[in-house]
């Protein structure tokens, strides 16, 4: 791993332009950058004690690597022990972690469940299981460790005293991704799960036979989330669904019994949380007031109430990163995420500046003076002014800069295209919706009016999200679809397709599924001669007409040139103006021949380029993890 920035480094990338990128010359055109936010987030954090009685801070380390450490901080003296994650993060990371009742940290990720001991300061217990990562994870009346997952309600149990590890498997099958986002035992060790986001259930799974059964009749379930929790009298209560206070059940040796609104609520104290978890309680009764893996620091509130201020470090590959434009001020900027911070890489001085951002920038693009931004969640839209003193993000607060302009939840929630329109006046926003639900809208910008007009999937393709935009010349937009569902949703729709939309009357005046077996369509870029170059499924590169609303040519890329670059905003085209129009694909960098059409690599990438991409200076800028490059076409 890389090592991160020194202590007296660190002030000058939080809080000041000008931190040296010192770029490296890779050869045949190409440079490395470096990493844009090298630092990393935290996945949960408990206040314990190691073997020598010294209370200690856990903090799982997340970067775009996955979860590759816990960090082990010492509350009095501040020293840190990062210890390796025994399994392969494979770019996943912890969504629920418990400290159980005898001291260890348990998580479940990448189809791993762990336990951690702090008094050993090791990994004691790891074992493989059905796929993915816990969504909740709940320690029952034996001591017993209990995980469910994401995305099938995958169950499994630990038994510290015993050794004993039972991988119940995928005991609900449904046909979308499910959230089992809380998880409880009654005292006679019965299991309840509660999911979403798509439709609402509650499991009850017999731990002895492993009969999982679902407690909601099919009537009963609504789009969102149930919640179950453990009360102090031995049994589980729960919501059918979190949004309605008046539909509670108990729960108690695999039955259901309403009771309608339930308020004499004592739940039993268990520490286990989402990946937000801050347990801050110390067992000598100090206090963790602050645990930031970003500024690197540590404060406790020691016995006697003062606090204690502790400086740390620990290696990082960076955050990921979500795409990269060229800002209006000759930098290259975007975001990433997690952390979710924007950076500006500034290539006459070679040095970055970052900062904590507003949100997760998925989407970027800009024009001759502004650069816009479309992000996570809420689908919300920004518009920043680089010439301008920064000035942090507040929703409905003018003056800052970037400026909130609008949001469009939760039709949108993760933008994947953003349209800054030719015509100076229009922005659009598209993207997919909102958990659970299925079909995205389109959220129109007016720069002149400074209003948002929302359209949802019903008035223009049901059940479809747009992943796509291109203008075409007049009011006409060219919207390429998606028929994945927002996350944890039911997808619906059999085949993505291409559309037109007109700004002047905001509707769609021409739709089809022009390529078969498509569900996705990425990216677009102009063509000549009014012609439309196109990305779907990221290995079907294809030439449209929109005059005759005709599929002129496609080419199969996976034997010459791999996969396109992906990410929720693709930009896999970066034009070069008057010279060339080039793509990003996993083997290369690749040209569109003017005159056949068809992509060929020009210039073969030791790093791929996974995300894009921008032209600046003569040179095609792109991403890859958390890593920024750039290539130079030969003279």
């Amino acid at each position: 791993m890389r090592s991160l920035l020194s202590l007296s480094a660190l002030p000058a990338l939080l809080a000041s332009p000008g931190l040296p990128a010192a770029t490296e010359d890779l050869g045949n055109g190409f440079r490395h950058h470096g990493v844009a936010t090298p630092v990393s987030n935290h996945r949960g954090i408990v206040s314990t004690r190691d073997g020598d009685g010294r209370d200690v801070a856990l903090a799982w380390l997340f970067d775009h690597t996955g979860g590759y450490a816990i960090l082990v901080l010492d509350a009095v003296s501040g020293a840190a022990q990062q210890v390796k994650t025994p399994f392969p993060p494979g770019g996943d990371c912890p969504y629920a972690s418990l400290l159980s009742s005898r001291g260890k940290f348990y998580t479940h990720f990448n189809s791993w469940f762990s336990e951690f001991d702090p008094l050993t300061r090791t990994f004691s217990f790891t074992r493989q299981t059905v796929p993915q990562m816990a969504m909740s994870m709940t320690e029952d009346d034996q001591g017993r460790i209990w995980s469910t997952t994401y995305p099938d309600s995958g169950v499994a149990m630990y038994n510290p005293a015993t050794g004993e590890f039972k991988d119940y498997g995928h005991v609900y099958k449904q046909n979308w991704r499910q959230y089992p986002r809380s998880i409880a035992a009654d005292d006679q060790g019965w299991i309840y799960t509660a999911v979403g986001s798509t439709s609402a259930q509650i499991i009850a799974l017999n731990p002895t036979t492993g009969q999982a059964t679902p407690l909601l009749a099919e009537a009963e379930r609504t789009q969102g989330s149930a919640a179950v929790y453990r009360d102090l009298n031995g049994k589980v209560y729960g919501q059918p669904n979190t949004a309605a206070n008046d539909r509670w059940l108990e729960l108690y040796q695999g039955q259901a019994r309403p009771i309608g609104t339930w308020a004499d609520r004592k739940i039993k104290p268990i520490i286990t949380g989402s990946q937000g978890l801050v347990h801050t309680s110390f067992p000598s009764g100090r206090k963790l007031i602050n645990l930031d893996t970003v500024e690197k620091q540590l404060v406790v509130e020691d016995l006697d109430k003062k606090r204690l201020v502790h400086r740390f470090d620990y290696t990082s590959e960076g955050a990921h990163i979500m795409g990269v434009a060229a800002a209006p001020d000759g930098s290259i900027c975007g975001g990433t995420a997690f952390p979710m911070r924007a950076f500006r890489y500034h290539p006459p001085t070679d040095t970055w500046t970052n900062r904590a951002s507003y949100g997760q920038w998925n989407t970027v693009g800009a024009d001759a003076t502004r650069f816009f931004v479309g992000g996570y969640g809420h689908g919300f839209l920004l518009e920043w002014d680089p010439s301008q003193p920064w000035v942090p993000t507040v929703k409905g607060q003018e003056g800052c800069n970037p400026q909130f302009l609008a949001e469009f939840e939760p039709d949108i929630n993760r933008p994947h295209a953003l349209l800054v329109h030719p015509d100076g006046r229009h922005v659009v926003l598209a993207g997919t919706p909102g958990y659970g639900y299925t079909g995205g809208g389109l959220l129109v910008w007016d720069r002149q009016t400074r209003s948002a007009k929302g359209y949802k999937h019903a008035e223009l393709l049901p059940n479809h999200s747009t992943t796509a935009l291109h203008a075409l010349p007049g009011t006409l937009v060219l919207g390429g679809s998606t028929i994945a569902a927002g996350t944890g949703g039911e997808q619906k729709a059999k085949l993505a397709e291409l559309y037109l939309f007109d700004l002047a009357t905001g509707q769609i005046v021409w739709h089809e599924a022009p390529i078969p077996g498509v569900t996705s369509y990425l990216d677009f870029h102009a063509g000549p001669n009014g012609l439309v170059y196109g990305m779907a499924d990221r290995t079907r590169f294809f030439v449209f007409d929109p005059s005759p609303r005709a599929m002129i040519q496609q080419f199969d890329t996976t034997a010459t040139l791999g996969s396109s670059a992906s990410q929720q905003g693709c930009r896999i085209f970066v034009e070069a103006p008057g010279k060339a129009l080039y793509m990003l694909f996993a083997k290369g960098i690749a040209a569109v021949d003017p005159a056949t059409h068809e992509p060929r690599l020009v210039a073969p990438a030791a790093v791929a380029p996974t995300f894009g991409g921008d032209w600046l200076n003569g040179r095609v800028y792109y991403a890859n993890g958390s890593h920024l490059y750039s290539w130079q076409p030969p003279q």
